[in-house]
């Protein structure tokens, strides 16, 4: 049986974060993510592609103004780990390029 903190799991409650941020529930995907996020960087380690993504899914929900210092470094997080193991031009890498840029353009 999958546990709280297998992979499957972590990604089941990363989708379900966006999901509810999709839905405009922003406040109760916000702690889901906070929770994925921690969990992925401790079971799965901090340049595992699942905790990119849910550093990347966990910046584009704190996009508003009060967390938009934490929404870049979690985006730099997601751009470098990213670049680190699919190279400069992987389209994960990418796509990771385009959205830190967003959030700098809005400055």
């Amino acid at each position: 049986s999958q546990g709280a903190t297998h992979p499957d799991s972590l990604t089941a409650l990363d989708n379900l974060a966006m999901f509810l941020k999709a839905a405009g529930k922003h406040e109760q995907a916000v702690p889901l993510l906070r929770e994925a996020h921690e969990c992925c960087k401790k079971e799965l380690g901090p340049k595992h592609p699942d905790t990119l993504t849910c550093a990347v899914d966990l910046a584009l929900l704190l996009l508003d103004p009060k967390h938009r210092a934490e929404a870049e470094a979690l985006l730099r997080q997601g751009l470098n780990g990213r670049e680190e193991l699919y190279g400069p031009l992987h389209t994960d890498t990418l796509v990771s390029v385009h959205q830190l840029a967003m959030l700098l353009r809005a400055d």
